[in-house]
């Protein structure tokens, strides 16, 4: 320390002459060489003056009165909130508020002690993230690399494939060549053949003219009159090569993408993080089961499952479909309404322009129950077994699709023109084995729970993949999924028993696990004010659950 301060006395220099300093004067605030301190002492003599050697100005700790310099603070004004000396005492703050100076430097440094001890608190935290960072610095060359190397093994592969198509389509080429020249020369062989025969024809016209044998003319004429004119030939032409058109944004999809660096803010603390996740109202820490309703299906032969999906109407009554060939229509206090039969079970339900929509799995079609209670067939999914159904934001709806070990989503206009279809991720491999149900998300997204996978799989509108979502423990078994108004992600468990919230981004947040549990959980519906729906499969009851606060 005092190497460095010998250091700073030479890079400074004096006010008055420029000469390296030696001395501080603490009263004027100046910096003096050793002739200019007797030269200052004597031209300002007038003020009191305390001249300390340069390399040690900055060591007092002293608190000097704002109003008196000369003099040290000795009490503190709570009126004014400032530190003041014994002259300010008695005069200027006669009517104030005093204190022990000693008094207030204490409470300050119990201020100053507790967040000290806060920052230090986080000084591991922040330490560990920096070690990460570093981390990454370290690797970001060899990362980036490694993409590189990835998009040029992919370029590798399709030039690989390209090769392989050219060379299928010379071998086609060559193959046609050796078929073209086969009918080329047996149709020259032929028209030879022709033509000697004219000739012959024509030798012997020419002799005959020359003869008188009638005979040999009777003999000839039926010949020559049998011997047909060509009428017509087959052109062979040559193949062409038709060059498709090679849309950018196709080839794009189709050979790979680099998502782009994504920032997200992170709260170190997860009860802050939690709070920013319920904005307004807060998840209750034992939801309640409000009410309940009884949705009488019969048990499955098979499975003894009951309630398969439900849909909630505008004016808050909930269709229910289960292990039977009907449909229900029950109010939030049980009532039952009303009841449509189908010839098929309802497995998968939604609502699409105040009509319910339910997929028709053995007619392979998306069918409508109509404002008349009829059943009208909205479109088929030809050889593609129908699953879970959602209409979306846009006014199309999204099917989940199957056939054999193949899964896909498909976007439909409500006349069943196909505008999307979502199947294969950037590395063109399927992103779902077996989709079933699907919802769509505030911010666009399309969540689809995968049965095979046991997983929540999430694409944004443009069907790339966003996040994938594998539960918490090894019982995680996805089945339902719907989202709430500020794009929280609620999925059924139905090994667990219980119901998970994710974030917009997949992250989880919470169980959410009433009093009394959930018996092999199947369908969730949100009803708004704070509570979900969520029907037993193996019960057949659906139990209103309360999880925020008012």
């Amino acid at each position: 320390m005092m190497e460095s301060r010998n250091e700073a006395r030479h890079l400074v220099e004096c006010d008055l002459c420029q000469q390296p300093v030696s001395f501080f004067c603490r009263r004027c605030g100046v910096n003096l060489c050793d002739p200019c301190v007797t030269i200052h002492l004597r031209v300002k003599s007038t003020n009191v003056h305390e001249i300390v050697d340069f390399a040690s100005k900055d060591d007092d700790d002293t608190c000097h009165c704002e109003s008196h310099p000369k003099n040290d603070c000795s009490a503190y004004c709570k009126t004014c909130d400032a530190p003041i000396c014994i002259l300010c005492v008695s005069i200027k703050h006669k009517s104030h508020e005093m204190s022990e100076l000693s008094d207030k430097i204490e409470e300050l440094l119990k201020v100053i002690a507790k967040e000290n001890d806060r920052l230090k608190s986080s000084k591991h935290e922040l330490e560990r993230i920096m070690e990460h960072t570093t981390k990454l610095l370290s690797s970001i060359s060899s990362i980036y690399k490694q993409r590189k190397d990835e998009v040029t093994a992919r370029g590798e592969e399709w030039h690989k494939q390209i090769e392989k198509t050219v060379k299928k389509l010379h071998q086609e080429l060559d193959d046609m060549q050796k078929e073209h020249e086969t009918v080329l020369q047996n149709q020259k062989k032929e028209f030879e053949e022709l033509i000697g025969k004219v000739n012959e024809m024509n030798g012997k016209t020419i002799k005959l003219q020359k003869s008188k044998n009638v005979k040999e003319m009777q003999t000839f004429v039926p010949v020559i009159q049998n011997h047909q004119n060509l009428n017509e030939f087959t052109q062979y032409s040559f193949p062409s090569f038709y060059e498709c058109k090679i849309d950018p944004n196709y080839l794009q999809t189709y050979f790979g993408y680099v998502e782009k660096m994504e920032e997200k803010k992170t709260l170190l603390l997860e009860d802050e993080f939690k709070e920013r996740e319920l904005p307004g109202r807060r998840m209750l820490d034992v939801p309640t089961v409000t009410s309940v309703i009884d949705t009488g299906f019969p048990a499955s032969e098979e499975y003894k499952s009951r309630l398969y999906d439900m849909a909630v109407t505008d004016d808050n009554k909930v269709w229910m479909g289960g292990a039977s060939n009907e449909l229900k229509l029950f109010d939030l206090q049980g009532h039952l309404h009303h009841t449509i039969s189908i010839t098929d079970q309802g497995m998968y339900l939604c609502m699409y322009n105040k009509n319910l929509v339910y997929s028709d799995q053995t007619k392979k079609a998306v069918k409508m129950i109509s404002d008349t209670d009829t059943v009208v067939t909205m479109f088929t999914t030809g050889d593609w077994e129908p699953y879970g159904v959602t209409n979306t934001a846009s006014g199309d709806l999204l099917v989940c699709l199957r056939k054999d070990d193949q899964s896909k989503v498909v976007r439909y206009s409500s006349t069943g023109t196909v505008l999307q279809e979502i199947q294969y991720d950037s590395q063109c491999q399927p992103l779902y084995i077996w989709a079933i149900y699907i919802t769509e998300n505030v911010n666009g997204d399309i969540i689809v729970t995968d049965f095979e996978k046991k997983a929540v799989v999430a694409v944004d509108r443009f069907g790339i993949f966003r996040y994938s979502y594998s539960g918490k423990d090894s019982k995680f078994r996805a089945l339902s999924v719907t989202t709430d108004s500020v794009g929280h992600v609620i999925v059924t468990d139905f090994d667990g028993n219980k119901i998970h919230m994710l974030d917009r981004d997949g992250r989880f947040l919470r169980f959410i696990i009433p009093e009394g549990g959930i018996n092999r959980p199947r369908s969730v519906c949100i009803l708004g004010h704070g509570e979900m729906l969520v029907g037993e499969c193996k019960t057949g009851i659906a139990k209103r659950i309360k999880y925020l606060e008012e």
